[in-house]
């Protein structure tokens, strides 16, 4: 997913400082290529197809293109019975995952997961700095995920949204409406709630994150607005590629809803970020960076901590239940106190 990609890619920038005259390659899925590209510490994208993974020719020259490089250090994030074996086969001098049933024939060095930190960076930084301590590496200070996005890309986006009758003097938030699935996607009744709030407490402008075969379910979330909020809503200024939506992002004031690649490339951009979790998430993995108030967010625990006697994974089953005790106004309230914060207003039109 690309928030593992841009949250893994801090392993590239300290393998760098290690390693300066290494060769670093860096495997993730074909999809996610996009949130790596121009990154300065990575030599080599090797993109697998996930869409092939029937194809046994595919996967065994893929696992043999890799296994001919000879390298000297595999360190796996994802950490997966697949992805175990494939360390296997690729036979690298030096290997580190994490610990688990199946990882200690796989690599050199294991590691067990943190399950709490006190650091701003969160556990999911934390955790994939601990990989490279366990090799030795110090590591005083964790980078912050970038992502790197050139002039000419922010001057198109810039074009596209002046072409749209958006200048650069008018406030522009881009809501991350969908998350990867429904169990991380906050109810459509409580979002539409969520931003009627946003657009009367602000006048902002509002862009929308969406994949083309959620448009149907965007056109519903729009029309469960209010019709002042959908004068505000610009679903046609839409990014066609990866790419264009990160351009797009990057000239946003904040970046708004479920927790999530979205919010992730926020962060990744310094664009400040408000997230909604998911029930069945683990806030403390994935709230990065929230000590100054710069990004903020919102979880059930926060709300109703009596209601997780376990990991809050176990709950995945119950997310929908769990949703609607998030209700809409804990989300305005926490929400308010975001815009608040970063003096997000704006003259009612």
């Amino acid at each position: 997913m690309i928030g593992d990609v841009l949250t893994s890619s801090i392993l590239l920038e300290l393998l760098r400082e290690q390693y300066p005259q290494a060769q670093l390659d860096y495997l993730i899925n074909e999809n996610t290529a996009a949130v790596i590209q121009g990154n300065p510490f990575v030599d080599n994208i090797k993109c697998y197809q996930p869409q092939k993974d029937q194809d046994s020719n595919y996967k065994s020259e893929f696992t043999q293109a890799l296994k001919a490089e000879g390298y000297d250090l595999v360190v796996d994030v994802y950490a997966k019975l697949r992805s175990a074996r494939l360390t296997k086969a690729i036979k690298p001098k030096q290997s580190v995952s994490y610990y688990k049933w199946y990882t200690q024939s796989a690599y050199k060095k294991t590691v067990k997961p943190l399950k709490k930190t006190d650091k701003d960076e969160g556990l999911a930084l934390v955790n994939r700095a601990l990989l490279l301590e366990t090799l030795g590496i110090d590591i005083p200070l964790i980078p912050k995920p970038k992502i790197y996005i050139g002039e000419t890309e922010k001057n198109i986006a810039r074009q596209q949204l002046t072409a749209a009758g958006i200048d650069d003097g008018q406030l522009l938030f881009m809501i991350s409406v969908f998350g990867s699935s429904a169990e991380k996607t906050y109810p459509t009744d409580y979002m539409a709630q969520v931003l009627d709030d946003v657009v009367n407490q602000t006048g902002a402008t509002l862009l929308f994150n969406y994949l083309p075969d959620q448009r149907a379910q965007l056109e519903e979330l729009i029309g469960r607005c209010k019709p002042e909020t959908q004068q505000h809503m610009r679903p046609d200024v839409y990014g066609n590629s990866l790419r264009e939506f990160l351009a797009l992002a990057s000239c946003t004031h904040a970046v708004i809803g479920n927790e999530g690649g979205a919010v992730n490339m926020g962060k990744a951009l310094n664009v400040p970020t408000f997230s909604i979790f998911s029930p069945w998430i683990l806030k403390s993995a994935w709230n990065s960076y929230e000590r100054s108030g710069f990004n903020q967010s919102i979880h059930l625990s926060d709300i109703r901590p009596e209601r997780y006697k376990k990991h809050p994974k176990k709950y995945k089953q119950q997310a929908a239940q769990l949703y609607r005790e998030l209700q809409a106004e804990f989300v305005i309230e926490k929400l308010r106190a975001f815009t608040e914060h970063h003096a997000f207003s704006a003259a009612r039109p």
